[in-house]
């Protein structure tokens, strides 16, 4: 990192979190050199109780015998399944960790970490060993509620076995604080919310033993001992890493009986809450799936709060009633998807519910229940989340809320709707790091259909993962060799880029993205009878410089001479009329972590003359 970088870093990421990152940096090091230094950060936990949470058995059992007989199979197979070690991984890819199940073990690539190396030892990027996420994915024990919900299907002990068996294996397998299940502190506390979920249900109907019990409380003495010595870290982060450590830590001090650490966990939490949640409901990590995250915690907050007899305050709760109610206002209404828009490493944290990873319903529903005693949705299979999370009633009277054209202004989110579909604009005046650069990117959705639509993840550790960040990968313009913002390493992302003269109405948008690369867009877009028409304004760069306009599409592409049309095989679904030359290539998305597919990345081209460049697209929809 030389000078001029580090200059942008502590301007825009602000001079605490620099000398936190580095503070941080500073302490690994120092553990390598000597390892004793660890103990320094190691506090003495007793763990006293273990009942926080109080689940409703009862209604999810009946719930769960209420769903169709297909989705009944789907859960026992994928129990059974995860019996012998053959997990989904990311709610998409099967993976065989092995039975019993190795839980260091990469499946994809076949290597092993080595289970008695301290966790500062290990790299987080390998690229012989692979993403060490899918190596985690085992140890957050998503499954475990696969066990829970067969078992209230069959009353099959096989089930509670299975989780007895791989709790008691895990135990014996991870010492503290080795391997790499014990690196980070947010797998620490997803893995300790799981299994005390999951353990009040199988006490519920007597099935757990003393045993069992030990063996929770070593896991959660574990993973409070790991919070709580790498809390500093976590702290600084401000995302949704801060937000599952807050959790776990109050959950670890709940346990502890320490109303010390417990007040100071819940003050902490609605701090973070007024940092990272915007007044509109955005989320600081510009990232619809980190979004859902972290209202997946918040669900996990309010119920444990039955238990802490703590409350948020009602500005923290307005908060994230307007986070759900953002989702919701972005959410196609046939496909219950949302743009995939920012980061998504294909966390589903509570997958209790019989719906695919891409519906947002559960989420949006169980959220707005949980702080307004109201649902947004007539009763689906979405609902097994509010039973899970909520009180146990269902019974909950329905809102009816439009969804119209909106400006997301903190967020840098704006939407244009009509009655089949909407369009989503990007322009972000961000107060923390971005992710993606994807400025001016819109997204298009019509009858259920993402018909331009954003590439996605794939994986942190891998080139396409860091393409798919990039300028070109987005639906927006890319001025040749020069990229919206500058990039280091996997993450960090600087010399923001910037966004002024934002006008928004019902029918219309207007703003200009300023990129300290040297350039500025200027995208206008007007909502016409047919669709929408879209003016662009690029100015700044070389004489005869090439500007490319980007539409990424998962359908077919047909050239014409008046522009491009899109079909679904023989169905149109949209014209494109343009000036520019229209070129079509193949490119890359990832609904899913792990997953691609390949789909149609359409270019208009054009040249800087004089320093500026001008393209108009009119984009009519076929009804």
């Amino acid at each position: 990192m030389n000078r001029k970088m580090l200059k942008y870093i502590i301007r825009e990421y602000g001079l605490s979190w620099s000398i936190c990152r580095l503070l941080y940096i500073l302490k690994i090091k120092a553990m390598k050199l000597i390892p004793a230094f660890e103990k320094i950060f190691e506090k003495k936990v007793t763990i006293k109780r273990i009942d926080i949470f109080n689940i409703d058995v009862g209604k999810i059992e009946k719930f769960l015998k209420e769903l169709p007989v297909e989705e009944q199979k789907l859960i026992i197979k994928n129990a059974d399944n995860a019996a012998v070690g053959k997990l989904k991984a990311f709610s998409t890819i099967l993976l065989d960790y092995g039975n019993p199940i190795n839980w260091h073990l990469h499946p994809l690539t076949g290597k092993e970490v080595d289970k008695n190396l301290k966790w500062y030892r290990i790299p987080d990027f390998d690229n012989q060993r692979g993403d060490i996420k899918v190596i985690w994915e085992a140890s957050r024990f998503l499954h475990f509620y696969l066990f829970a919900r067969a078992y209230l299907l069959t009353k099959d002990k096989k089930y509670y076995q299975a989780f007895s068996r791989q709790l008691e294996l895990w135990l014996k397998d991870n010492k503290y604080s080795y391997g790499v299940n014990f690196k980070c502190g947010q797998e620490c506390s997803l893995r300790m919310i799981n299994t005390l979920v999951v353990y009040s249900v199988f006490k519920s109907f007597n099935l757990v033993n003393k045993r069992d019990e030990a063996n929770i409380k070593t896991l959660v003495k574990y993973c409070y001992k790991k919070i709580r010595s790498n809390f500093f870290y976590a702290k600084h982060m401000k995302n949704n890493h801060t937000f599952s450590e807050i959790c776990g830590w109050i959950i670890g001090a709940w346990c502890s009986e320490d109303d010390k650490s417990l007040r100071y966990g819940y003050k902490l939490l609605e701090k973070e809450i007024m940092k990272q949640f915007f007044p509109d409901g955005g989320y600081i990590q510009y990232s619809l799936n980190y979004q859902r995250f972290t209202l997946q915690i918040m669900e996990c907050i309010l119920k444990i709060g039955e238990a802490t007899k703590y409350k948020l305050s009602k500005e923290a709760l307005r908060r994230i009633k307007e986070s759900a109610l953002q989702l919701y206002q972005i959410q196609d209404d046939i496909s219950k998807d949302v743009p995939n828009y920012g980061s998504n490493d294909g966390a589903l944290i509570f997958p209790v519910t019989a719906c695919d990873y891409r519906d947002f319903t559960p989420v949006i529903n169980t959220i707005y229940m949980l702080t307004t005693g109201e649902r947004l949705y007539a009763n689906g299979i979405y609902d097994e989340e509010i039973l899970w999370f909520g009180s146990g009633n269902d019974k909950y009277p329905i809102r009816k809320i439009d969804k119209v054209s909106l400006a997301f202004k903190d967020s840098g989110l704006y939407t244009l709707r009509r009655n089949n579909g909407f369009l989503m604009i990007c322009c972000q005046k961000y107060k923390f790091r971005p992710y993606h650069m994807d400025g001016m990117h819109i997204d298009l959705w019509h009858r259920g259909r993402n018909i331009f639509c954003d590439c996605g993840t794939y994986t942190y550790a891998s080139e396409l993962g860091k393409e798919l960040a990039k300028t070109s990968a987005h639906n927006t313009v890319k001025l040749k060799d020069i990229e919206q913002m500058e990039s280091y390493g996997n993450f960090a992302i600087y010399k923001w880029t910037i966004c002024r003269n934002i006008r928004h109405t019902r029918d219309t948008f207007s703003g200009t993205m300023i990129s300290q690369n040297g350039y500025k867009h200027t995208r206008s877009i007007e909502k016409t009878q047919h669709g929408y028409k879209v003016f662009d304004e690029v100015i700044g760069g070389s004489n005869n410089q090439k500007c490319e306009f980007n539409f990424h599409t998962p359908y077919d592409v047909r050239v014409t001479q008046a522009g491009f049309e899109i079909l679904d095989k023989d169905k149109l679904l949209c014209i494109v009329y343009t000036k520019g030359v229209v070129n079509v290539a193949k490119s890359y998305r990832s609904l899913y972590y792990l997953r691609k597919e390949q789909i149609n990345r359409v270019s208009v081209v054009s040249r800087m003359i004089d320093g500026k460049c001008v393209m108009e697209f009119d984009i009519k929809l076929i009804e």
